[in-house]
């Protein structure tokens, strides 16, 4: 059997590649649904803190959907049946309760870029680019678009998926959807440190924080404070708080309970 997401884990942080260069990553349902399991191993594993995505291919990290899957002559209500695997994926990466890079060691195209913008950080190589290319061939970026509307404005997104040009990593930078990018030879081991940082913070008050985002970002800003008021409140009570706190005024490095 061909597995299309590895997996592994080291101190902390697990790496998710996307493993089928032969494709250019192109997200098929088999490698999305491996992606999703592999995203639920990784949700439940108590030694799991950070989430990395990344690509085997030197080029690319996703091409994005399949194709020819899409001008395949499967009857319509399959192929609509099988679209639900981007809204599982982008809701799942946002209800992960841990941080999750996008490692974006090529081009990023399509449902692929969607894929990044559903991730909490972005870090590009040099060489990278970025866009959703969909119109070119017929197709529009139907189900990316949520995700490009609440990241960059109306008028550079419309340009983005109506010309269906590409973006370089330090233009996608400069539009805020890329936190770093950094030179080709170097993008390994800056993942690398990126991830080891955020694995040193703490893992409850992360999944905390992370999941009060991801509940409150398309409230009303009144009902939204009231909800982080609520969770400022429980997290006053966790022993993390407490430690974290100790830790500072101790200067010294905080010991996580996890409670």
């Amino acid at each position: 059997m061909t597995h299309s997401v590895r997996y592994e884990v080291d101190e902390y942080v697990a790496v998710l590649t996307l493993d089928r260069p032969e494709t250019r990553n192109a997200l098929s349902d088999d490698l999305l649904d491996e992606l999703l399991v592999a995203l639920e191993r990784a949700r439940d594993d108590g030694d799991v803190r950070v989430v990395v995505l990344a690509s085997s291919h030197e080029r690319i990290f996703s091409a994005g959907g399949d194709l020819k899957a899409f001008a395949s002559d499967a009857p319509t209500i399959m192929k609509y049946s099988g679209l639900d695997r981007f809204p599982r994926l982008y809701r799942l990466i946002g209800g992960l309760g841990k941080p999750v890079i996008c490692a974006a060691g090529g081009d990023v195209l399509a449902g692929a870029f969607g894929l990044a913008l559903a991730c909490d950080f972005v870090l590009a190589k040099e060489s990278a680019q970025f866009g959703c290319p969909e119109i070119n061939v017929g197709v529009f970026p139907f189900m990316i678009s949520a995700l490009i509307y609440r990241n960059v404005g109306r008028l550079k997104a419309n340009e983005l998926m109506m010309y269906g040009e590409k973006l370089t990593a330090t233009e996608a930078r400069e539009l805020g959807l890329v936190n770093r990018v950094f030179p080709d030879d170097d993008f390994e081991s800056e993942v690398c440190a990126w991830a080891r940082r955020l694995a040193t913070k703490s893992p409850l008050l992360m999944r905390m924080g992370k999941d009060a985002i991801n509940n409150t970002r398309d409230m009303p800003l009144s009902d939204a404070l009231t909800t982080l008021q609520s969770q400022l409140a429980l997290a006053f009570t966790t022993d993390d708080l407490v430690e974290g706190v100790a830790a500072f005024r101790e200067k010294r490095s905080p010991v996580w309970k996890m409670r």
